[in-house]
């Protein structure tokens, strides 16, 4: 097993590429299971979650041929199995996305619950909602979400899908997905209005699929007999990019982050504004500028798009940890997902938790210790403190980050940053 070995202390000066999003590119592997032609993605992210969805889909019966690239194509011209066992399923929660296509196609699918980080509960009930409004029958048995359809062909339907949390993205992603196939109109109120999810739409549409209301929470489909074989190319991951920004901001660096788009990236940007930092945008980059102050107190509440992602609470966690001050935390979308707090906290940060929020009062440094990653995103807020802790961290299982960043160890080296990918003893 891997870790990472960090000598913080050490400004970061240069330019890094954000790579396909992992949240837009596992969905619209997925989707491949909706046609017998081959869908081509040029620029798949070479990432662990890509290989572990290749694999589900290969087992399915599908033909998946990768490039050294990391383009993707896949064909589901076969026998596709309708059944997605709890052995490949349970490595990553976004293999759920395969249930609104098979049911879909097929009018068919047994799909083991999922598994992933563990940072909370996250239901999948506005998933059997969708289907259900579409005229699948619904079930959970022995730990399968299992679904038939009478006549073997979804009809159309509407159905709202908002939860407290707000839109449900991936509940969204499988009922968009179902309902390209139904007979006569859906509309989906309360969609999710992630780009990601727009992403999605794109690559349906370049399939054939007839949809409207691409980025508002009204999604209306009318659905077709079938579908056909496309390219498309998936958006860049903002998360990615994000985190390349405060890796930037945390070591008071200038760092250029490339090939994104800086509309995604609103929210974070006006919260790193709020700490102090200054940007230069352009068109597909944004550059964080140097700050040898100390970042200033901000406050973050998570939200869905546009508002400030969950997937980058806990790396503004980290640099708000060193600011000139106390500030919160409050993740609204999962309000269990503090398990980077304590490791934090071995390294000389000052945050208690109450509830859902978290209290950042901010040090004057940190220092290195071994810790120990829990999930994707904490992994990376771990390794931006281990950027700017005095002496050396060791961040262990980092098989997590991994799974959704493109060898961040290797970007962050070009960068300038004194961290080594070793095995351990």
């Amino acid at each position: 097993m891997d870790y990472f070995k960090i000598q913080g202390g050490d400004p970061l000066q240069g330019t890094v590429r954000a790579a396909g999003a992992k949240n837009a590119v596992l969905p619209i592997l997925a989707a491949a299971l909706l046609t017998d032609g081959t869908l081509r993605i040029p620029n798949s992210p070479k990432l662990r979650d890509v290989r572990t969805l290749s694999t589900l889909l290969e087992a399915m019966g599908c033909r998946v041929q990768r490039e050294d690239s990391g383009a993707i194509e896949i064909t589901a011209d076969g026998d596709i199995l309708w059944e997605a066992t709890w052995e490949q399923v349970r490595q990553m929660r976004a293999s759920i996305c395969v249930l609104g296509p098979l049911v879909g196609r097929f009018g068919r699918a047994k799909v083991s619950l999922p598994g992933g980080c563990v940072f909370g509960v996250r239901p999948i009930d506005m998933h059997l909602k969708g289907l259900a409004a579409l005229g699948a029958d619904m079930r959970i048995e022995a730990g399968f979400v299992e679904a038939s359809v009478p006549g073997g062909r979804l009809r159309g339907g509407e159905v709202f899908l908002g939860t407290p949390a707000g839109p449900t993205v991936t509940g969204t992603m499988n009922v968009l997905m179902a309902a390209t196939l139904a007979e006569g109109r859906s509309v989906i109120h309360g969609a999710a209005c992630e780009p990601e999810v727009g992403d999605l739409v794109d690559c349906l549409v370049a399939m054939g699929a007839k949809i409207e209301g691409k980025g508002s929470p009204t999604l209306e489909i009318q659905g077709v007999e079938q579908l056909g074989g496309a390219e498309h190319h998936v958006i860049p991951d903002r998360i990615e990019a994000g985190t390349y920004l405060m890796a930037g901001a945390i070591t008071g660096s200038r760092v250029r982050v490339e090939g994104c788009v800086p509309a995604h990236l609103w929210a974070p940007l006006d919260a790193l504004q709020r700490a102090g930092y200054e940007f230069e945008i352009g068109t597909d980059w944004v550059e964080i500028l140097p700050r040898r102050q100390r970042p200033l107190p901000v406050d973050v509440t998570t939200q869905p798009f546009p508002g400030f992602p969950t997937d980058l609470q806990a790396q503004m966690m980290a640099l708000m940890s060193l600011a000139d001050g106390t500030s919160v935390i409050t993740d609204r979308i999962y309000p269990d997902r503090y398990m980077h707090l304590p490791e934090l906290l071995r390294l000389g940060a000052r945050i208690r938790r109450q509830g859902s929020t978290a209290i950042i009062e901010g040090v004057e440094s940190l220092s290195g210790a071994p810790v120990t990653a829990s999930d994707l995103r904490a992994s990376a807020a771990l390794v931006l403190a281990g950027l700017v802790a005095r002496g050396s961290t060791s961040v262990h299982r980092v098989y997590h980050i991994d799974r959704g960043y493109e060898r961040i160890d290797e970007a962050l080296a070009g960068l300038g940053a004194r961290i080594e990918r070793l095995e351990e003893a």
